[in-house]
């Protein structure tokens, strides 16, 4: 089975999203750059993490820092509750103090709650069933809430996180992997700061020292799709978030999201959502 980079649909002013996964949610190799954790909310969840497949038991928890690899084994009669987010959600040039970067404190962390202490474990079971009643309840300022418990969880964790018993020895493999994440990231941040403006492949090339012929093929590879279909799909979510947050006219919308005409906005809307800009708005706002 190949090793796929996942690029979980999180909305970029808020990359924080949750999933409720039955046990026949089977989910192929893959890696993305955001921290996931899952919590075995009922019976055993059995996830594979290299060579090995890993039994988590009922009531505990998984994490996996950015670029690690892993995926999900059939696991009859099981539920697990899956946290996904981005480190930008929290600003580590004003916060951070003394403390390692996040990237190292996931990466070099344990990862399995089996080797936690009892007293913090539960505490950040608490706080993971807590970010899924918010989930289920909704409440007025939930996105508040929501990095309320974030950031309590990335304090615990600084606190009270043991240090993996054996380091992994970095391989080529993982190095490369890394190297691939930190490219692709390059070109994501260049497409979140720039999706407003004509954006052409010969250009991102260009910025990450690729030639676009090397670049196309290499975006293709890691991500599954082309260049031009990720930076269409990028600027349609964009256009869905602006229809479901406010009223504009359709083509503010369209320039907002990064679309050269109201006429082309229309077109590719429609064709990856199924309806209209005007008739999502109106769902999403009924």
């Amino acid at each position: 089975m190949s090793l796929y980079l996942e690029i979980p649909e999180l909305n970029q002013q808020f990359p924080y999203r949750f999933l409720l996964n039955d046990g026949m949610t089977i989910v192929y190799p893959h890696w993305h750059k955001e921290i996931e954790l899952i919590y075995a909310s009922r019976g055993k969840v059995n996830i594979g993490i290299g060579q090995t497949v890993v039994a988590l038991e009922e009531g505990e928890m998984i994490f996996f820092a950015s670029g690690e690899p892993h995926y999900f084994l059939a696991s009859p009669d099981s539920e697990r509750y899956v946290y996904q987010f981005d480190l930008k959600l929290f600003d580590e040039s004003s916060l951070r103090k003394n403390e390692e970067n996040l990237i190292t404190l996931f990466e070099q962390g344990e990862r399995h709650s089996r080797y936690w202490p009892p007293e913090f474990s539960e505490t950040i079971k608490n706080l993971l069933v807590e970010l899924y009643d918010l989930e289920i309840t909704q409440p007025m300022g939930e996105n508040y809430l929501i990095l309320s418990c974030l950031y309590r969880l990335i304090g615990e964790f600084y606190q009270s996180l043991p240090r993996k018993m054996e380091q992994v020895k970095v391989t080529p493999t993982a190095v490369h992997r890394k190297e691939t994440l930190e490219r692709l990231n390059q070109v994501f941040d260049y497409i979140e700061t720039r999706y407003q403006e004509a954006i052409t492949v010969d250009e991102v090339a260009k910025f990450v020292g690729f030639s676009p012929y090397y670049f196309t093929r290499f975006f293709k590879k890691n991500t599954g799709q082309t260049f031009i279909q990720f930076l269409t799909e990028y600027r349609v979510n964009q256009a869905k978030f602006i229809l479901s947050n406010e009223k504009l006219p359709m083509a503010e919308v369209a320039e907002q999201a990064g679309f050269s005409s109201v006429k082309t906005f229309h077109h590719v809307f429609k064709e990856a959502v199924g309806q209209s800009p005007l008739q999502y708005q109106k769902k999403m706002t009924e």
